[in-house]
């Protein structure tokens, strides 16, 4: 296979954000786009003579993509790439993979919770031998590589995709590729954190059902091996279980307002009144099958309290965390339910800003075992990704707990999260969207808060307004300007960040949090009740009308 070294400027753009470089299907096929990305992570990341994983959700460019990566790493003297069958593999059991046979490093191919299509969005992300997403240093030294590259190495052969459809092996050039099945090496990990008699006997019970939602990602094939296979749930309990270039024309990200089948037959939705059975258990996962949602019958868990409830039950209901836990974290805008737990429970918690790479330091050395953030993400410390599947396992092993004796009435997702909330108080918890906001404005409006902290903590009588900034305090790196927030004497909050997800526009989001002590959280106030007043004095303080000029959130979580 002989090599060949190809001519290619530098583009300005590749500065990848919160997880990887994320842009329109179309930039990426420019000539040279993927190609220069790729090349700058061998040049940054020693990759030679080392051991490389590569898959991605599915999503529209993933085999083509996934072909010139390996073509890339055999020019680039990679020693081995382990792939799978069509490049198919969940965010997840991509960060599995990476840890199991020690590997260098990973390339994923996913845009997330983002739609797929010739028209939509493409991604790239590099994942370093933890398993885990790439540090901002590294992500950064990418980004300056980027804008210095002049050519790009490639071998000329072309493996046929015929070789990537079952488990195999075979050379290209020097290199070894392994095309493994990581679908049952997933679950078999899964199936030593979690009880699966225990599940699988809930499941058997004549008044519970289930249903999972893998809103055609990737996590379709996962979903249908563990809760089908292993775990004798019906055929039909996953559903759009067939993963598609363009998630079928859908949102893969799993809310109440994408997650349309889902929300539609929990009886989450306008239809609720006129719905007399729905399943007692659903839930969803996004494109790349690293996010969830969980809800019970005609019910929504909020991720906040979600984190917080399997924190609460982890000791009790799951055999991984028989030893207890050794602290708990969540993203700072993620309510403060988990923090609750965390002091019953004596041990620490930590407040980190969005991105999933800084919980992996923490868990790296040793000082959380479980944590999450708002944004449908969950996970614990058996991998460095957040973890739908797993998230799903945990909830369905706390049904299991709850409902020992098949002979007396179901305990359900609602019941338990109301004790819960009679135990730890009740966080109310809203997030706003606004979307493809111009990005000149979305930064005039938050610069124009930062300006005007002290103002507003004197005028609005609140404890605390600042930017938050984050200490790591593993390797004492320093992350600033990670979002504004607004915390009042109870320790209600509404904070206010711009997100880095997207792949135009800037987003900005509200997030609002009202706190209810134990003993009020069971007068079951709707939600939007207990928020409004916080809600409105949020859109006052941020004068975020003004700026952008919009007087409706796209989306309201």
């Amino acid at each position: 296979a002989g090599m060949t070294e190809v001519k290619s400027p530098a583009f300005s753009d590749q500065a990848p954000g919160t997880s990887g470089l994320r842009k329109k299907v179309t930039v990426f096929q420019q000539p040279g786009y993927l190609e220069n990305f790729v090349q700058a992570i061998f040049d940054t990341c020693q990759l030679e003579g080392g051991t490389l994983v590569l898959g991605g959700d599915g999503r529209f460019l993933n085999s083509e993509a996934s072909v010139t990566i390996l073509r890339m790493a055999a020019a680039n003297g990679v020693a081995k790439v382990v792939t799978m069958p069509d490049f198919l593999a969940s965010t997840p059991s991509v960060s599995m993979l990476v840890r199991k046979i020690k590997a260098n490093g990973a390339i994923i191919l996913t845009a997330s919770h983002n739609p797929g299509g010739p028209k939509e969005d493409f991604g790239i992300k590099y994942n370093t031998e933890n398993g885990g997403p790439a540090p901002s240093g590294v992500t950064d030294a990418i980004y300056e590589r980027t804008k210095q590259i002049t050519s790009y190495k490639i071998v000329e052969s072309t493996p046929p995709l015929s070789s990537f459809t079952a488990p195999n092996k075979f050379k290209l050039g020097d290199m070894e590729v392994e095309v493994v099945d990581v679908v049952s090496q997933y679950a078999d990990m899964l199936s030593n954190l979690f009880d699966f008699k225990a599940i699988k006997n809930l499941l058997q019970r004549p008044d519970f059902s289930m249903i999972f939602d893998a809103m055609h990602g990737v996590a379709g094939p996962f979903a249908t091996e563990i809760f089908c296979r292993r775990l004798a749930a019906p055929a039909e309990a996953v559903i759009n279980g067939i993963p598609k270039t363009d998630f079928g024309g859908g949102h893969p990200d799993p809310n109440l307002v994408y997650a349309k089948s889902l929300v539609e037959r929990m009886g989450l939705g306008a239809n609720a009144e006129s719905m007399d059975k729905t399943p007692d258990f659903g839930a969803a996962a996004d494109g790349d099958a690293d996010r969830n949602m969980v809800a019970g019958s005609k019910f929504f868990v909020t991720p906040s309290d979600s984190l917080a409830v399997i924190a609460a039950h982890a000791k009790l209901a799951i055999p991984q965390f028989k030893d207890g836990l050794s602290g708990l974290a969540r993203s700072m805008p993620t309510s403060g339910a988990v923090d609750n737990v965390a002091k019953q429970l004596g041990i620490p918690l930590y407040e980190v800003p969005t991105g999933w790479k800084f919980f992996g330091n923490l868990m790296d050395a040793g000082k959380i075992s479980i944590c999450g953030e708002e944004s449908f993400g969950t996970g614990s410390d058996h991998i460095r990704e957040k973890d739908g599947i797993w998230a799903v396992l945990a909830w369905l092993s706390i049904l299991a707990y709850h409902n020992p004796d098949p002979s007396l009435p179901l305990v359900t997702v609602e019941d338990i999260v109301k004790r819960h909330w009679s135990t730890y108080g009740r966080s109310y918890y809203t997030r706003y969207d606004y979307e493809n906001v111009d990005k000149d404005k979305a930064d005039a409006m938050i610069d124009h808060m930062r300006q005007s902290l002290d103002e507003l903590k004197d005028n609005h009588d609140l404890k605390l307004a600042d930017d938050f900034e984050y200490k790591d305090p593993v390797d004492n790196s320093v992350a600033s300007k990670q979002g504004v927030r607004l915390v009042f004497k109870d320790n209600s909050r509404v904070i206010f960040r711009l997100s880095g997800t997207g792949s135009e526009g800037a987003t900005i989001r509200m997030y609002v949090e009202a706190c209810a002590p134990a003993e009020e959280a069971a007068e079951g106030r709707p939600a939007s009740e207990a928020l409004a007043p916080l809600v409105d004095a949020g859109l006052k303080m941020s004068k975020l009308q003004e700026f952008t000029g919009r007087t409706e959130p796209t989306v309201i979580t």
